[in-house]
């Protein structure tokens, strides 16, 4: 089968998190997307997944030693398969259908986690507020995830569904959903080819045109506009929840070519407050237990970076008995770790002491090859930011490092004099490659992309212009609502004098726009 080719824009794989700024300079960002050779021809899936996704400048993989890279994934390409459901259902493509389950009783204990969302599918069900919306999803596929693909589809949408991340994927919870009878394309270790074809087969599907967009990084956006144009043009709306997504929304608005709304997800209160603040907060401990088993006692961490993410990290090993720096580019994020007890340093001041590195800027090349030379033998790598560009892992893909698979996520790596570091998720996103996140701070952000979705789909013609939007201050405060009976919590009512002194409706929204929560 001839193979033809497209350049299509690379990037990172990893939300959730969400941290990376990125720059549509065409020389360093495009990668090549090959058709897949006809079935049977095509080499299986190597002992471990070596893609390099949104790696500037990345190497060959030749050149990199390899030791005692056993794997746990099956060596059998899920695109070399010829799978269906127990309804002759076959338009998906997940590692393996059998395992569906054991993915039902995780979306069942998810549901039991995530009030918010479920109260949201009881409370719309009947009106169907998402009939017609035909929705191409592209973000992790956990089982807080399905949980948000069965509401879409209890309020009426038909969705298409792939993984932002190419680790991130519960391969029992994607056969859960196949078995349910939706369209997923993910499987955990794909490669850079595997994860652009699974997103393709999302967008190009016979007989069925996407008219809304649900995006964690952007990268159904971008694949859209740029393989798809035509089929862009006819979307109703984005809703993306990621940093690096809504940057390159910003991007593509100001540069002209952003031809439908979007909603800007990643700035609302209940993502940056409640998911990179209080996710982190517990995830970060639950990815290192799980792939290292360190004891966090008396060791020296290194944060880069205190944005909200960073916060929720620092806090979370500081209880624990950490000793806790972090480093800085703004000032007024300086300041609050200074206030909150944490030491502002730089980078190469303590490069050499640290014992766990932690990356959750949103930049790129935060950490380089000269660092990595100079941590001391045994420090864990790794990066709670969105996207991989944070920690040069390119740069230890050369002849003089020795590659040495421990576990699943987890590395060795060797320097030529017997030093090693343990790098873990190749600096992918490590919580969600690594272990689990809290299913109820899940459900808050996953309510809000359900309203945003719904707002947008059923906006009246001129009320959303060809640019990006804040999700409005009502939305944020429902969505908060949703999930106080969990706790048993009361709100006080304004009484009438009360709220007249104070400017404000009984109802809401309580605060302006401006407010800083």
């Amino acid at each position: 089968m001839a193979e033809e080719e497209y350049a299509v824009s690379q990037r990172s794989r990893l939300n959730t998190g969400d941290h990376k700024m990125l720059s549509y300079d065409k020389a360093s960002r495009e990668i090549k997307y090959k058709s897949p050779p006809a079935r049977g021809t095509r080499t299986r899936i190597r002992s471990r997944s070596l893609s390099q996704s949104s790696q500037d400048g990345a190497e060959s993989f030749s050149s990199t030693s390899y030791t005692g890279s056993s794997s746990d994934e099956e060596d059998i390409n899920p695109r070399d398969k010829d799978q269906q459901n127990s309804q002759g259902f076959k338009s998906f493509c997940v590692r393996n259908i059998e395992q569906h389950a054991f993915g039902r009783r995780e979306v069942e204990i998810a549901e039991q986690e995530m009030p918010g969302l479920m109260a949201l599918r009881k409370r719309a069900e009947e009106d169907k507020p998402l009939q017609g919306a035909k929705i191409i999803g592209c973000t992790h596929i956990t089982a807080q995830t399905a949980v948000l693909i069965e509401t879409l589809a209890a309020l009426g949408a038909s969705v298409r569904w792939s993984a932002c991340n190419i680790y991130s994927t519960q391969n029992e919870v994607a056969a859960a959903l196949a078995e349910a009878g939706f369209s997923v394309f993910a499987w955990k270790g794909e490669t850079e080819e595997d994860f652009w074809w699974c997103i393709d087969r999302c967008i190009n599907a016979e007989n069925w045109q996407p008219n809304m967009i649900i995006d964690d990084g952007g990268d159904a956006t971008h694949l859209m506009l740029k393989k798809y144009p035509a089929t862009f043009n006819m979307i109703k709306g984005i809703v993306e929840e990621s940093v690096t997504g809504v940057h390159r929304l910003y991007q593509l608005s100001k540069s002209g070519k952003l031809t439908v709304p979007a909603m800007n997800v990643n700035d609302s209160v209940t993502k940056t407050k409640f998911d990179n603040l209080y996710l982190c907060r517990e995830s970060i401990i639950d990815a290192l237990k799980r792939t290292t088993d360190v004891m966090f006692g008396g060791k020296q961490v290194l944060v880069c970076g205190y944005g909200e993410v960073g916060k929720g990290c620092a806090a979370a090993l500081k209880g624990l008995g950490c000793i806790v720096s972090a480093t800085e580019i703004d000032p007024l994020c300086a300041l609050q770790a200074c206030m909150d007890g944490f030491r502002v340093v730089k980078l190469n001041e303590v490069v050499r002491q640290i014992d766990i590195l932690i990356t959750c800027s949103g930049n790129k090349n935060v950490v380089t090859r000269e660092h990595l030379d100079r941590l001391k033998n045994g420090c864990i790598v790794c990066n709670m930011g969105h996207s991989n560009t944070e920690i040069d892992v390119g740069s230890l893909r050369t002849p003089d490092l020795t590659w040495e698979k421990v576990r699943s996520q987890v590395d060795h790596i060797i320097w030529p004099d017997g030093k090693r570091i343990i790098l873990l998720a190749e600096g992918r996103l490590v919580n969600l490659s690594c272990s689990s996140v809290p299913s109820f701070v899940v459900s808050i952000t996953a309510s809000t992309q359900a309203l945003a979705l719904i707002e947008l789909f059923n906006a009246p013609p001129g009320r959303y212009k060809q640019d990006v939007y804040l999700l409005p201050k009502k939305m944020d405060e429902y969505v908060a609502s949703l999930h106080l009976p969990t706790f048993d919590a009361h709100l006080t009512e304004l009484s009438d004098e009360q709220a007249k002194y104070l400017g404000l409706n009984k109802a809401g929204p309580f605060k302006p726009n401006y407010y800083r929560y």
